[in-house]
């Protein structure tokens, strides 16, 4: 299978180095050290500028593309930019071409789910996304399934819950705290790039949503206790949600975050057959504790 990876970023760079044994894996960036990553990943790189789809003719035809790029932390118009502009124009570009791929793949978020109370959601849970940014996300999932379909391409959102992992860990921030209770809904980068692949190589969720999280929700309190213990040291401040709300230095989004929680299902993703390396928190974070502990002499 040829594939390439658009944005090949922190999971791109993953799911290349997954890929390349056993497929031709192409990633996709438009700077020199982004360049540099993929070359150093052991898999080829091209430059292409996602906002600008004149710069795609350089990416050599593929049987999938997987649109993994991220808008780099900023607002709304950012997210707009390249999770929906630039995902129409490659979406157009690929789907456009002679030999047009088979498969399309976008990354997206749980953020889309919005504020469930706690409850567990699933890929049939409506989504109700609270912020400017995370409706631009339930956005651009609708373009990712309904724009290569008119195209007569299979599109397939893999919705990630939150991604740690190697340089991504939140040790200290938990062991030292204050922690604002909540509920976390996870995933190893190892394994949101290993479920990807498993899409792609096994032709599952043609047309379909994947949730892509661990096996284990885990409130933030209990997290940070776990955490403690395991590194041998005291357990966190902690604080409510009303509490975190009191203070000042809170923008409007933060606030409607705070205010969102749910517990993030993968029986879909267990359906299909993963296996996930790092199935719960316990297994994912035990590198970054054995790390704490060498550096602190624990």
């Amino acid at each position: 299978m040829r594939v390439a990876i658009l944005g090949c970023g922190y999971v791109g760079l993953e799911l290349g180095r997954q890929l390349a044994p056993d497929h031709e894996v192409v990633g996709v960036r438009r700077s020199d050290a982004g360049l540099a990553a993929i070359e150093a990943a052991g898999f080829d790189a091209v430059r292409a500028d996602l906002t600008d789809p004149s710069t795609l003719a350089a990416v050599p035809d593929v049987d999938a593309v997987v649109f993994a790029a991220s808008s780099g932390g900023r607002g709304a118009d950012a997210a707009r930019e390249v999770y929906v502009t630039g995902q129409e124009a490659a979406i157009d570009h690929f789907c456009g071409r002679d030999d047009a791929p088979e498969r399309y793949c976008y990354t997206s978020s749980t953020g889309v789910y919005g504020d469930h109370g706690g409850d567990w959601v699933d890929e049939a849970t409506p989504l109700d996304p609270q912020t400017d940014k995370t409706k631009v996300l339930a956005t651009a999932e609708r373009v990712a399934l309904e724009r290569p379909a008119e195209h007569g391409i299979d599109g397939t959102v893999a919705r990630f819950a939150g991604l740690y992992g190697p340089d991504r860990y939140r040790l200290e921030r938990y062991v030292e705290g204050p922690v604002t209770e909540g509920y976390l809904n996870m995933v190893h980068r190892d394994d949101a790039a290993g479920a990807v692949r498993h899409l792609l190589v096994g032709d599952h969720a043609r047309g379909e949503t994947v949730l892509v999280v661990d096996d284990q929700p885990v409130s933030k309190w209990a997290f940070a206790d776990w955490l403690a213990e395991q590194c041998g040291v005291e357990a966190p401040p902690k604080r409510t949600v009303e509490q975190r709300l009191a203070d000042d230095d809170l923008s409007a989004a933060a606030r409607r975050r705070l205010r969102t929680s749910k517990r993030c299902s993968n029986d879909k993703l267990r359906s299909l057959g993963y296996d996930f390396a790092f199935p719960t928190y316990r297994e994912g974070y035990a590198a970054a504790i054995a790390d704490y502990l060498d550096r602190t002499d624990g």
